[in-house]
């Protein structure tokens, strides 16, 4: 590594020269101490390297959570090379996109997936292996220059309006940033116990808690995927000490039968994103005497940008916090693009504005995108926010019409693209509605040809078939017109929303 760069390639070699024997991963039954962490990244590297990678090849994986994940980050920082983790929950299509998009050569995958992965991988030219079957094919690495921290790191794919997903490029550096400053507000230690259950496709799988674990040499307790009743055994059986997830996991736990019975002595402190926690649920966490860490990010910053500090966690429910250190937001007066008058001083309500070293370096491939999201120095977020006279930060909901569900962020447009495609579909608007254990689901608002007649069940299956299971609309309401602001203009979303409302109020 280059003196001075702010990169992570050096956070696993180093830990396994310091506490090499200490445990650095359980999985399954297994473990993985830090030296043989260490040991299986090296080998992995060995391995691109003879597999002929090159510094900035893309390597994409389709993998549940497992340490293999872990090794392969480190091998790339190490080897200056690009990993594109695959959400598994997509369908082939999409996946197949992505693959395409950002150019990959080589899909690693699970061993679970091997046949999800060899369908995303019929369309494009790239080449398929399992992550376990990663063995050291030369005697010698391939010398390449040291990382530097501006080097792409991780490619994170997230949805955008125009329904097309854009792969987020975050750097080494964004990385060590996004770590540095969560970790001088929710610090780790070598003693704890972090569990994971987020899925490593998600940028908090990476830079909320996991990697932070292994800077500091902690023991990383890795779930291939959430389950509510083992969550809950382990932090009582394995003295977990902290977490991260979003407020539908909490909810999951908090609902599961043995919740009441669970030992949480340990947990002294969970870590909320995605979306803001319910205050009966939040409340319900505090009164077990577990500190609860409210935050709120974005692929895009890394994804760490406002969190509610641990003191007021009672006092400002709902609030999504002040900055984290290094980081720097700002309000702008909504849909005002070249920001003249420019920021909003005090309380105020406006765009939510983000800049500081772990802002993403861009969009993959997408220079017009990467324009529009990143402006007059700052990143736009597209979420409308209200500061309070303390400085803290509460989100009133998206310029976009992008909703979370389950932690997922889901853009109508992307699932409007899916229905409109069906043969008996004229028209097609998504709108995000509230719901008691999801957050927010979609309701899809459907115009039929003329002359067809729309079986909402199965329209259900014919868009579960195209897209991931948690961008499926809830619920299909067959209409003969949609609301306009005018005459054939723009869908009025609100109005849908408010027609939903009026439907449960009646029963429906």
């Amino acid at each position: 590594m280059v003196q001075g760069e702010t990169t992570i390639a050096d956070w696993l070699p180093q830990r396994a020269a310091l506490t090499p024997d200490r445990v650095a991963v359980e999985f399954e039954g297994g473990s993985l101490t830090y030296r043989e962490l260490a040991l299986r990244a090296a080998t992995i590297q060995a391995a691109l390297a003879a597999l002929g990678l090159r510094p900035g090849d893309r390597i994409a994986t389709l993998s549940q959570n497992s340490p293999d994940q872990i090794a392969l980050l480190f091998a790339c920082a190490a080897s200056r090379l690009v990993m594109v983790p695959l959400n598994w929950r997509l369908a082939a299509p999409e996946l197949e996109f992505q693959l395409r998009d950002c150019g990959a050569t080589l899909l690693l995958s699970g061993s679970e997936l091997e046949e999800a992965s060899q369908a995303a991988a019929s369309g494009p030219e790239v080449r398929v292996l399992l992550l376990s079957d990663l063995e050291e094919a030369s005697s010698r690495l391939v010398t390449t220059p040291p990382p530097r921290g501006s080097d792409p790191l991780l490619i994170i794919y997230t949805s955008g309006t125009t329904g097309t997903p854009k792969g987020a490029v975050l750097t080494q550096s964004n990385c060590f940033w996004t770590n540095l400053s969560l970790d001088r507000t929710a610090e780790l230690a070598g003693s704890d116990v972090v569990l994971q259950v987020l899925p490593q496709s998600h940028v908090g799988g990476w830079n909320v808690q996991p990697l932070q674990a292994i800077w500091h040499g902690a023991r990383l307790l890795l779930e291939p995927r959430f389950d509510a009743g083992r969550v809950l055994a382990l932090i009582a059986e394995r003295r977990v000490t902290t977490m991260m997830g979003v407020p539908t996991n909490y909810l999951f736990l908090s609902e599961h039968p043995a919740f009441g019975a669970t030992d949480l002595t340990s947990l002294r402190m969970v870590v909320v994103g995605g979306a803001a926690m319910p205050r009966g649920l939040l409340e319900l966490w505090l009164d077990r005497g577990v500190t609860v860490l409210q935050g709120y990010g974005l692929t895009e910053a890394s994804p760490n940008v406002l969190c509610v500090p641990p003191e007021y966690s009672r006092t400002k429910v709902g609030s999504a916090g002040r900055p984290y250190l290094h980081v720097e937001v700002a309000l702008a007066r909504a849909h005002v693009e070249d920001l003249d008058p420019p920021l909003l001083d005090g309380p105020g309500r406006g765009e939510l504005l983000v800049r500081g070293p772990n802002v993403f370096q861009g969009y993959w491939g997408r220079p017009d995108a990467t324009a529009a999201a990143l402006s007059q120095g700052w990143l736009h977020t597209g979420d409308l926010a209200e500061r309070d006279q303390d400085g803290f930060y509460w989100l009133l909901g998206r310029l976009s019409e992008m909703y979370i569900s389950g932690g997922e962020n889901v853009y109508p447009a992307e699932v409007e693209q899916v229905l409109a495609s069906h043969p008996q579909v004229a028209e097609a608007v998504v709108v995000g509605v509230p719901d008691s254990r999801w957050g927010e689901v979609g309701v899809a608002f459907v115009i039929p040809k003329e002359g067809a007649e729309i079986d909402a069940q199965q329209l259900v299956r014919f868009v579960r078939e195209r897209l991931a299971g948690f961008k499926v609309p809830k619920e299909v309401m067959v209409v003969a017109e949609l609301p306009r602001a005018t005459e054939g203009g723009k869908v009025r979303r609100s109005a849908l929303r408010e027609r939903w409302e009026e439907a449960q109020g009646g029963g429906g």
